[in-house]
């Protein structure tokens, strides 16, 4: 029986997707703020996400509520999320509630010389028609690097000009 209880927590294990990525953003952590903070604007350095939708009036904090169509390679879905955590300068927090299920959280901290340390972190669970342990497995490496991508993209929102 002990066995079986084990095969069956590291089948559901495995259907989890953990991805971290992280990066220093040339602007302190207020300044990233002020621009994460518009949920809105994530299209323009996710270039994985196509559109977002909020599904009711509030656009920030706890308990805003959001489409997200995004598209990684072949596979488009839409993302249904929650923000669940709202600490200005620190800390963003998501719930995703669509076809993938998880959290994510966005971390800020203060780094040398006015920089930013940003890290993303997503736990993804993913359905057995998204390939189930197989999806999860696959999916990490594309994730990491579509988000490292993104995070070098947001970077360019705080770079000096040239």
């Amino acid at each position: 029986m002990a066995a079986v209880l084990e095969l069956a927590r590291a089948s559901y294990v495995r259907c989890v997707a953990g991805v971290r990525v992280s990066t220093v953003l040339d602007a302190p952590p207020d300044v990233v703020w002020d621009d994460l903070a518009d949920v809105a604007s994530h299209v323009e350095w996710m270039a994985d996400a196509r559109a977002i939708r909020f599904l009711s009036d509030q656009r920030s904090g706890v308990g805003t509520r959001f489409e997200c169509d995004t598209k990684i390679g072949p596979i488009t879905l839409t993302d249904v999320m929650e923000i669940t955590e709202w600490k200005p300068g620190k800390a963003m927090g998501v719930r995703h509630t669509g076809l993938i299920t998880g959290v994510g959280r966005f971390t800020l901290r203060k780094a040398r010389h006015g920089r930013t340390r940003f890290q993303w972190k997503e736990k993804l669970t993913y359905p057995g028609r998204l390939g189930g342990r197989f999806g999860a497995f696959i999916s990490r490496p594309a994730l990491r690097w579509v988000w490292k991508r993104n995070l070098r993209r947001l970077g360019t929102r705080f770079s000096p000009e040239t």
